[in-house]
């Protein structure tokens, strides 16, 4: 008898009821593993609920570390903390140990150059100062880290939020040291000439300040996410595409014109013309071009960087009044015409700062506020953003 022929008896002689379970059990393991892959990619109510207050949170320490930092730079106070702990230290509890702390102080630039005779009263604030804004962002990490690991454990991230997860935590760590390598900056030996003003890198200061910026608006692009998930259009135009593309243009200039605004402070350009809008009587000032290179005019002449940074506000409130108005004639998700209104009057609100405050003299308050307002400006700039995040393409 042939091999055909014996396994085609083989196969009649078996019957359905021996491969339904075979079929049972495959049906049972895919449906299994399709099960476990649906679980690892959604996040539990629960988690939902408690992984955004997180964000949101982690976002609003970001901010007040912000203002924070600006109070510390106004109040010239970042330069009077002379060493650096990675777990930060112990404040000074009894008058020698304070004296001591002065003592180092004043073997460093800031005091012979700028400050001598400060009494010990006076160095206690900005001391106080400095150490809050470190001990702040040491505080960002804790409440970063531990939740961070709770959420990871109880599987509360999805695969692509633990990859943000991570990315942030990384910047969190890259920031506490590019704030020392900031300050050390200023430390450094290199102020020779009495006229000097002993003051951080205005390069590593506009860095410090971008990063801060960037874990923010990680922070609140991902807490808008899981709480706010952006809402869909059943049809999406031309127009709203365009809109899309715009809306994106605006955040991207609005970021540009806050690193802007570090080089002012980091240069005390806010103090050179406090005219507006002319620079005391001419509309180019006849010093824009002082240095040379030309291209250091751009980043170390303080009346290029205050004219830079004006102009690129003005542009930055046209944009945004541009992209309030266009709104109101584009189809669009309903709360993107609520983000869309509070930019523009935000913009309005920011430029009406800062010209107050170049008007009168840079006073603490105000120039905090405006450095503040940047911040909310590119906040809501990124809430629009967000709430566009589904108009992508035309459908077919």
């Amino acid at each position: 008898m042939s091999a055909l022929c014996l396994a085609s008896r083989f196969c009649r002689g078996l019957k359905a009821s021996h491969i339904r379970p075979v079929l049972a059990r495959t049906s049972v393991t895919v449906a299994a593993e399709t099960a476990q892959k649906t679980a690892i990619e959604e996040i539990p109510t629960v988690g939902k609920k408690w992984v955004g207050r997180w964000l949101f949170g982690c976002s609003g320490m970001v901010f007040g570390a912000v203002v924070i930092g600006g109070l510390t730079r106004l109040t010239e106070s970042g330069l009077s903390m002379t060493d650096w702990h990675l777990f930060g230290k112990r404040p000074p509890l009894t008058q020698a140990e304070w004296e001591r702390e002065f003592a180092q102080y004043q073997e460093f630039p800031e005091y012979k150059l700028k400050n001598q005779g400060m009494s010990l009263s006076e160095f206690k604030f900005i001391w106080w100062m400095e150490y809050g804004h470190r001990q702040w962002g040491r505080t960002i990490g804790t409440f970063f880290l531990l939740p961070a690991a709770y959420f990871w454990h109880k599987g509360w991230f999805t695969r692509a939020m633990k990859k943000r997860v991570l990315a942030c935590g990384i910047l969190i760590g890259c920031q506490g040291l590019l704030g020392w390598y900031m300050v050390k900056s200023g430390l450094e030996d290199r102020f020779k000439d009495p006229s000097d003003v002993p003051r951080v890198s205005q390069y590593r200061l506009m860095s410090h300040l971008g990063m801060a910026f960037v874990l923010y608006s990680l922070f609140l692009w991902n807490a808008l996410d899981v709480t706010y998930p952006a809402q869909k259009l059943k049809q999406v135009s031309a127009q709203a595409l365009k809109y899309r593309k715009f809306a994106h243009m605006t955040k991207g200039w609005v970021f540009l014109t806050a690193l802007s605004g570090a080089l002012v402070a980091g240069l005390d350009a806010g103090l050179v013309y406090n005219s507006f809008p002319k620079f005391a009587d001419r509309w180019i000032p006849s010093d824009i071009l002082a240095f040379s290179p030309t291209l250091r005019n751009f980043t170390e002449n303080p009346t290029t960087v205050q004219f830079d940074h004006r102009i690129l506000g003005t542009v930055a409130l046209g944009l945004a009044t541009t992209t309030m108005l266009w709104s109101r004639r584009v189809m669009l998700p309903p709360r993107a015409y609520t983000a869309a209104t509070a930019l523009g009057a935000m913009a309005w609100m920011q430029v009406g700062l800062g010209i107050s405050t170049l008007l009168l003299y840079v006073p603490t308050s105000l120039a905090a506020m405006h450095q503040s307002g940047s911040l909310l400006t590119l906040s809501f700039a990124i809430w629009l953003t967000h709430e566009l995040k589904h108009l992508k393409k035309l459908p077919k």
